[in-house]
């Protein structure tokens, strides 16, 4: 049955109902062996008791728990909260580092929608016009030119004009939590036009004046990061512990003794690792330590950065946030007198202190930034390292983070490598910098709330699934096991959970993980089979 079309005036709609409901016969079809309606995952509705206690009135999907106000004047209250936040958005002293890209979006998109075929989401959602990358931000360009440039009657008929009230804000909240803020559509864009960063700064205007934040990034994310010193809840204690127990590990393992050094002053490189490795993939920093001494270079972790890992998760949805953190990064470099610091796997954490701090570290604190993209790189490429590619005989893809290789333009080191130690690898459809997000990023991978995991495997994360299954299409047979490399913390929390959702790997053999297991599985000095064929 044919849907209604979405309207933008229909965020201001007083009906507390959904404007949206998706169900899985109106998505974009999945290859095999997930093709067909009935093989696709069930998905359930928003429960009942989330819809009487949220404002959950977008899409039947609620990522922001956002409480309804007890009386119009409350609601009114918050609305002059929002135009607030509006105002400030477009004043330099307050947004001085996103103004100019965020005016040129807001006033010169010309409406051709070449960033909607570019748009995972949109595409995922069987072109919802809800999901269009210009929906959120006609809408906000329409606020724009009615309460920040106060156009009269002839800018609403240039424009178009738009009913402001409690229920658009509420909805525009959520809707800001519908992008992956992979910039694909800005990359596409003929003129340049950011439609993820008009989600970015909405994120930031409902966080920065509202209070209004997703309860993952926020409460458990930045400020658990600046309170107690890790996301994780682990402070420098227990990290240091767990390193030791992931040394004694990796070097029974690997039959190789690796010993992470702590502290070293003016070490070549300081290694920030996400801490989301520690606990969950605790052979990455194992694999890590393992190349790097094995390579001869004088590195160090940082104990003061332990808890500090190199996640920001202000990135995502707030400045403030972002720069408090970026300088904890700094000065802790600082200290030691390192000569750069080097970035593990983590795209978001690359983006974070490679590119947005550099609007804040000056002076001393501008220590030089590497990926460990490029250091493995020339690691591998060197000969430093005695490798056997036939180690890694099996079917492997490469994921591409956004943030390390769209937004950063690092793309081939990491293909050198592979290329170099994997005899079977294959590229996906597209790759580099016209790559689809994993569907976790921005903070997706880590949001749990409600039904929001269902919409972020069932939508978001469609396309790059739908990617995965055809490189690796001639090769399914559950015997055959089959590795994504994705040299991303996020990107792999996104991949656990989506084959683990699908069932992909009891059914099809297929893993999941990063860059540096693959290199230490190919070193010959260690003991064959690091990489071990079983769920993560």
């Amino acid at each position: 049955m044919k849907k209604n079309r979405t309207r933008l005036e229909d965020l201001a709609s007083a009906e507390r109902k959904p404007l949206v409901h998706l169900e899985n016969e109106d998505l974009m079809p999945l290859p095999a062996p997930l093709d067909g309606p009935s093989k696709d995952h069930n998905w359930p509705p928003l429960p009942a008791q989330a819809r009487e206690k949220f404002e959950c009135l977008l899409d039947d999907t609620c990522a922001l728990n956002l409480p309804r106000p007890k009386s119009k004047e409350e609601e009114d209250a918050l609305v002059a909260k929002f135009l607030s936040g509006l105002d400030k958005l477009f004043v330099k002293e307050n947004n001085w580092t996103f103004l100019q890209p965020l005016l040129l979006s807001m006033e010169h998109c010309a409406r051709c929608q070449t960033c909607s075929d570019a748009c995972h989401i949109f595409e995922a959602a069987g072109q919802e016009e809800l999901y269009r990358p210009t929906f959120r931000s006609e809408l906000l360009r329409r606020l724009y030119f009615k309460y920040v440039k106060h156009g009269g009657m002839l800018s609403a008929w240039q424009h178009g004009d738009v009913r402001l009230n409690w229920r658009l804000v509420a909805r525009l909240a959520e809707l800001s939590y519908r992008c992956n803020l992979c910039r694909r559509c800005a990359q596409t864009c003929p003129i340049g036009a950011d439609n993820g960063l008009i989600a970015h700064e909405l994120r930031k205007l409902f966080s920065q004046e509202m209070g209004i934040s997703a309860r993952e990034l926020h409460d458990n994310g930045s400020m658990l990061q600046l309170k107690v010193g890790s996301s994780t809840g682990m402070n420098a204690e227990v990290v240091k512990d767990n390193i030791e127990f992931i040394d004694e590990d990796i070097s029974e393992k690997a039959g190789l003794e690796v010993k992470t050094p702590w502290d070293v002053e003016g070490a070549d490189v300081l290694l920030i690792h996400n801490a989301g490795e520690i606990l969950a993939w605790p052979e990455n920093p194992g694999a890590f330590a393992l190349i790097l001494n094995a390579a001869g270079i004088k590195w160090t972790l940082s104990s003061e950065l332990a808890g500090y890992d190199s996640i920001n998760y202000g990135l995502w949805y707030d400045d403030a946030q972002f720069a408090r953190v970026a300088l904890k990064h700094a000065e802790a470099a600082r200290k030691l007198g390192v000569k750069k610091i080097v970035l593990g796997e983590c795209g978001h954490a690359h983006k974070a202190l490679s590119v947005i701090a550099d609007r804040l570290l000056t002076g001393d604190l501008n220590i030089p930034r590497e990926s460990s993209m490029t250091l493995l790189r020339d690691i591998v490429l060197s000969g430093r390292l005695k490798l056997d590619p036939s180690r890694n005989d099996f079917p492997v893809t490469l994921h591409d983070p956004c943030n390390l290789v769209r937004l950063m333009g690092v793309v081939e080191p990491q293909r050198e490598i592979v290329r170099r130690i994997c005899p079977q690898f294959r590229e996906m459809t597209p790759h580099g910098v016209d790559n689809y997000c994993c569907g976790g990023g921005s903070g997706f991978a880590i949001m749990s709330g409600n039904n929001f995991p269902d919409w972020r495997f069932h939508v978001s994360g469609r396309k790059k699934l739908e990617q995965i299954l055809n490189a690796f299409a001639d090769c399914m047979d559950p015997p055959i096991h089959k590795y994504i490399c994705a040299p991303c913390s996020n990107c792999k929390g996104q991949f656990r959970d989506m084959l683990a959702y699908y069932n992909l790997w009891e059914s099809n053999r297929i893993l999941y993980g990063g860059l540096v297991e693959l290199i230490v599985n190919a070193m010959a000095d260690v003991r064959p089979g690091f990489i071990e064929w079983e769920w993560h």
